[in-house]
């Protein structure tokens, strides 16, 4: 079996050929970015659907492949930003309705879980999962992912490009902060905020805005970056704790920092349990981890007829029932 998997939950449209033993034989994107300021929906929209046909002939073209030789289409239904994921479900629908395939939705934060599971062999992990506008703690318990910790206001890949954004950086903000964070020298008091399982990134990003021009950029930084992914490792640990699991798995672009890959990396060592780290070109927005969840939902009896292809913006992780894993 193959599918062809359409991604395009927020900044990046992507496509990619993917088989039924998660062989990715292509995965294309094409990257909305700027060099100052942040996301315009408007904009966005036009950049997906300007760039929706290379990409989709190039993913073809990659995988050595015809849509005639496709089983399965799948695309990103939610969550994400609405005018994004309609470009997506468009063309999804379109590829299914042209070549009569079946079409099949998929949760993009579900998808996040299993290609890391998959390409890093765990078996039941904790997923640490942080992205633009996604902060989870994930586990899986009777037949759902699990929320059990989440961001109460933004999520950590939005703190970091909204506090890069004042900093005068463009979109994404994250890897130029990430490598600003290993030039800071010297630690600046700033709020952290943890609440049981869930944290919050405002009055962080407040404190350090308003600390903008006042102290050595590098050192703000620094700090800034500290507290906020110092929140993560302490909800993960505790999520750990209390499910008695041994593996965590990283997830979301912000996965790909190197400051939160050490600190997960040394919480993880002295808790005996054991980190994995996906390839980065499935930690960002991807389109094979979409083909690849597709795959494990067609196969367990879920389709998704034309008529209930909506695109749904705010669906959550623990919406869908995970009938594919027991």
């Amino acid at each position: 079996m193959k599918c062809f998997a359409i991604e395009s939950t927020a900044h990046t449209f992507g496509a990619a050929v993917v088989d039924e033993k998660c062989n990715i034989l292509s995965n294309e994107k094409s990257v909305y970015t700027t060099e100052k300021g942040g996301m315009i929906p408007r904009e966005l929209a036009e950049h997906h659907y300007k760039c929706a046909p290379k990409v989709v002939a190039g993913a073809l073209e990659k995988a050595n492949c015809k849509m005639s030789e496709i089983d399965l289409v799948a695309f990103s239904q939610g969550p994400g930003i609405g005018n994004a994921l309609k470009c997506g479900a468009i063309a999804a629908r379109q590829l299914s309705l042209l070549h009569n395939i079946p079409l099949i939705g998929v949760n993009h934060c579900v998808a996040h879980v299993e290609i890391g599971r998959k390409l890093c062999g765990a078996k039941d992990p904790v997923l640490l999962y942080a992205s633009g506008a996604n902060t989870q703690i994930i586990c899986f318990e009777n037949s759902y992912y699990r929320v059990f910790g989440e961001t109460l206001d933004v999520g950590i890949g939005n703190f970091l490009d909204s506090f890069g954004r004042e900093l005068g950086l463009g979109f994404p903000a994250g890897p130029a902060l990430d490598k600003m964070y290993f030039e800071g020298k010297k630690y600046i008091e700033l709020p952290y905020t943890v609440k049981g399982m869930d944290l919050a990134f405002s009055g962080l990003f407040t404190a350090a805005k308003n600390k903008i021009g006042k102290v050595r950029k590098e050192d703000l930084v620094y700090s800034a970056l500290h507290n906020a992914f110092a929140m993560l490792t302490e909800v993960t640990e505790r999520a750990l704790a209390h499910t008695e699991k041994k593996e965590v798995i990283l997830g979301g672009g912000v996965g790909c920092s190197r400051a939160l890959q050490e600190m997960i990396s040394k919480m993880c060592e002295e808790r005996g349990a054991k980190l994995f780290v996906p390839p980065n070109s499935v930690m960002v927005d991807n389109a094979a981890q979409i083909g690849w969840t597709g795959i494990l939902m067609y196969k367990h009896g879920n389709k998704t007829k034309i008529g209930d292809s909506i695109i749904l913006p705010k669906q959550r992780t623990d919406d869908v029932k995970v009938n594919w894993r027991k």
